[in-house]
């Protein structure tokens, strides 16, 4: 290890793989036995929690006490020590004899904690000892640099938060991506999900399938989409492909419009993020799904759930089974921390006005979402947009579904609390259709452009004003009219003020 290495460590943060302590103290067995549990990992001593450095003296009687901590594990644990600047190094080597224990127990890490293990745990989470964990595991069939994407690199690296001019060799290593061997970049499976040209050349199952259903079963399917970008541009794309393929509704308070979608679309990012990092790569045969019926959306990974969780644990307790992969996603912001995926799906969908979702598992792992009554209040229950219309968001227009929520249904109606009595005034004058001069006179408005700017323009991007010739806006027959919803707003202005 070089101090340029040590850079980026203390800059990416305590992760899965990374802990930082100031000395040694009574959990240091804790945390090797935890690495040595888990994937490895590295300790840096004399490095503060916030990663300032503040050093540890390098004395041959400190480095005699951590091997006697590592040998007195059971197994004992291999342990290598480097001393880079005012910093010690231990890297921790993943145990091929789990599971390991120290005086204290049985640990692992769950993110950027050190976690102990029950009785059970010990036995569900290691019965498989000895078993090749996927995300870890090196490809050989990998080659560097020949294979490796500089641009889905440099966009993670983005989103990191590294800083500096590392080169990339050093951050892949130092994230665990690839291992140097014999002067040669090996890369592990989680480092080729993330940055590989082609991702299905190595993993034909890498990639995300989403559907477009005409009704509620698969017998009729109006759409289809197989993304093979890699872990981040796949999840990615099949948001957008479900933004593409459901509606959002709109909702007037005063004059701000604001989109209401028909689903909560931050539970299911969360949702289809989970389902590629909790997977059961080994699987080859299948993929993760996602699938849009015209009365839900289900999100399918292969695998079920990890060994050692069970449905009662869902929301408080996380098992990872690609514990890199989701270390990958946790560094640029794409989960957060460990165990809260699920309780964020349910207040999400609690905040959007929607259902609870329901999880199942048979073999596969299904998160299934349901849309938000309000919303198929005002644009009805048709059917999903043929193929033809894939791409834009369907669904009646603005002043449909404003006017609909205002004059036929029970849901919210606009109202006008925050406008001006010359809104109002211009609203009324423009039911029959009126030019721009005329508006401006009923406003009592001196100057022009701020009769446009504070008056006209707001009430068109709100969608309570129109041209009469919207295709020419600065034709000189050019009218303002009314719209249906601003109809409704002033209807609702004048029950309000008799009331």
């Amino acid at each position: 290890m070089k101090a340029t290495d040590l850079n980026i460590l203390l800059q990416e943060g305590e992760g899965v793989m990374l802990e930082y302590k100031e000395g040694l103290s009574s959990s240091f067995a804790r945390e090797l036995v935890a690495f040595a549990n888990t994937s490895g990992g590295r300790i840096l001593l004399g490095v503060r929690d916030d990663g300032t450095v503040k050093g540890i003296a390098d004395t041959n009687q400190l480095r005699a006490r951590i091997q006697d901590i590592a040998r007195n594990c059971d197994p004992p644990i291999k342990i290598l020590l480097q001393r880079i600047g005012e910093v010690i190094v231990v890297t921790v080597r993943e145990s091929d004899a789990k599971p390991v224990q120290c005086s204290d127990g049985y640990f692992w890490r769950q993110g950027a904690v050190t976690q102990k293990l029950s009785r059970d745990e010990i036995r569900d989470l290691f019965r498989s000892e000895g078993a090749i964990r996927f995300d870890t595991s090196l490809c050989p069939k990998f080659r560097y640099p020949q294979d490796f994407d500089r641009e889905k690199y440099n966009a993670w690296l983005r989103l990191s938060g590294i800083t500096g001019r590392p080169s990339a060799e050093d951050v892949l290593v130092n994230i665990e991506a690839a291992e140097r061997s014999g002067g040669k970049l090996i890369f592990r499976n989680a480092g080729v999900l993330f940055f590989a040209k082609n991702v299905r050349h190595f993993f034909n199952q890498a990639y995300i399938t989403c559907l477009l259903a005409k009704g509620t079963d698969k017998v009729h399917i109006l759409d289809r989409k197989d993304f093979t970008g890699g872990i981040v541009a796949d999840i990615e794309d099949s948001l957008r492909f479900i933004e593409r393929n459901t509606r959002t509704a709109y909702r007037i308070e005063g004059l701000r419009r604001e989109d209401v979608p028909e689903y909560p679309m931050k539970a299911l990012r969360e949702a289809i993020t989970n389902a590629v990092m909790h997977r059961d790569w080994f699987m080859e045969g299948a993929n993760v799904f996602v699938e849009i019926y015209t009365d839900r959306i289900e999100i399918s990974s292969p695998g079920g759930l990890p060994k050692g969780k069970k449905f009662s644990d869902l929301g408080r307790k996380s098992v990872r089974r690609n514990a890199l992969i989701a270390d990958l996603l946790h560094r640029i912001t794409f989960i957060e921390k460990a165990g809260t995926g699920i309780k964020r799906m349910r207040d999400e969908a609690h905040d959007q006005n929607c259902p609870a979702p329901i999880f199942e598992e048979s073999g596969f792992f299904t998160a299934i979402f349901y849309p938000n009554p309000e919303v198929r209040a005002q644009v009805g229950t048709k059917e999903a947009p043929s193929t033809a219309q894939v791409g834009t968001k369907k669904g009646p227009s603005r002043d449909q579904v404003q006017a609909h929520d205002a004059l036929e249904s029970n849901t919210h109606v606009p109202h006008m609390y925050s406008t001006s009595s010359a809104h109002v005034a211009i609203l009324k004058a423009a039911i029959e259709p009126k030019t721009r001069d005329a508006l401006q006179l009923v406003a009592a408005i001196r100057h022009r452009q701020h009769f446009y700017r504070e008056y006209l323009h707001p009430l068109l991007e709100a969608g309570l004003l129109e041209l009469t010739i919207p295709d020419k806006p600065r034709s000189p027959k050019q009218r303002y009219r009314t719209t249906a919803a601003g109809c409704a707003v002033l209807a609702n202005a004048e029950k309000e003020r008799q009331s």
